[in-house]
């Protein structure tokens, strides 16, 4: 019996591990006050509240409901909220961010730091606090197909990754056509960098959220930003700008700035370092390809654009308009292509 008893209390306790977000509700939740009539062939998740896979999709749905779920006012409080009896881990560090590109890259519009589902450290599992309300950004511009998401990184157990998206509706009277914030990022997830369990400190990983790169997006899509004394610790979805073609003048023109990826599933490196890195960047020296007196050459390719080698080995850039090779994945891994655009090396 005391078995028996021992293993019920072990479910119960699994059922309320996680948490989700209800307000507004994220695709395809059945536990919101009202949502859409669900799209064809599509069905509710529930097991929404469950972490997302690691090497999976960042978003459990990359399908929109057929309406938005919610309408906001740019410069407005907004009101984001969770399913009652989850459990909140401790707390953790909690994003809150908007998309135009269905969540292929995302702006923070706030952040809860530390102590995300409480009001302080906590050991517990029952969170606290379940609504957030917040001033949406008067400079988000306005929009009829927006998302929001909700991105959670918890301080106790395993390293887990929590995510919702929401398709909402955003006006704006003030006309403004772009928006700029720290791009989100996706900690313990294939390609970014893994956050340890807090263990009671909780200043753990706020370094990563701090050197995320600038993002700007519009309603039409987006142009990263990148201070030019600091690079991103951790991949994220690469997308050109029209900054990144080449310029037309008789000097040598600039190279467009390359990424530093980070690949998370290696063995551990040999070093003479005193410190060895939690993760191995893939370094690039692409090669030039442009033209004669300073002009490019008509390319097949994006700059800044990235794809897998044909045979799995690591990665191809497109520098001035041409497929450069200059990643390689750690032996024992290979190049896998994840659902925000970005390039990764993965285990098989």
């Amino acid at each position: 019996m005391q078995f028996k008893l021992a293993h019920v209390a072990a479910l119960v306790s699994s059922v309320a591990a996680h948490m989700a977000m209800n307000e507004p509700c994220p695709r395809f939740s059945p536990n919101c006050a009202t949502q859409p009539q669900l799209p064809v062939g599509q069905g509710y998740d529930y097991n929404i509240k469950n972490p997302i896979a690691y090497d999976g999709p960042v978003f459990k749905s990359n399908t929109p409901w057929p309406q938005p779920v919610a309408s906001w006012t740019a410069g407005q409080p907004v009101t984001v909220g969770f399913q009652a009896n989850g459990a909140g881990h401790g707390g953790g560090h909690c994003q809150f961010a908007i998309s135009y590109d269905n969540g292929k890259t995302a702006a923070i519009v706030h952040k809860v730091m530390k102590h995300c589902f409480f009001n302080g450290p906590s050991n517990s599992n029952n969170a606290e606090v379940l609504k957030y309300t917040f001033t949406l950004p008067a400079d988000v511009p306005a929009s009829s197909n927006a998302q929001f998401i909700w991105i959670w990184t918890n301080a106790v157990g395993g390293r887990e990754l929590y995510t919702g998206i929401s398709d909402i509706t955003i006006a704006n009277s003030g006309g403004s056509k772009s928006y700029t914030g720290k791009s989100a990022i996706y900690p313990n997830h294939a390609g970014y960098d893994t956050i340890p369990e807090f263990g009671g400190d909780y200043t753990t990983g706020l370094s990563l959220y701090d050197n995320a790169p600038n993002v700007t997006i519009t309603s039409n899509g987006y142009t990263a930003e990148q201070p030019s004394n600091q690079k991103p610790t951790m991949s994220k979805s690469l997308e050109p700008s029209s900054s990144d073609s080449c310029e037309t003048s008789s000097a040598s023109p600039k190279a467009p700035d390359l990424p530093v990826i980070h690949n998370t599933a290696v063995q551990p490196l040999t070093s003479t370092d005193s410190e060895t890195p939690s993760s191995t960047a893939l370094s690039v020296n692409p090669t030039s390809d442009q033209g004669t007196d300073g002009e490019c050459e008509p390319g097949d390719c994006e700059p800044g654009a990235l794809k897998c080698n044909d045979n799995g080995s690591g990665f191809k850039i497109c520098t001035w308009g041409k497929w450069s090779d200059g990643f390689t994945c750690v032996q024992g891994t290979v190049c896998k292509t994840s659902d925000l655009n970005s390039v990764y090396c993965g285990w098989p």
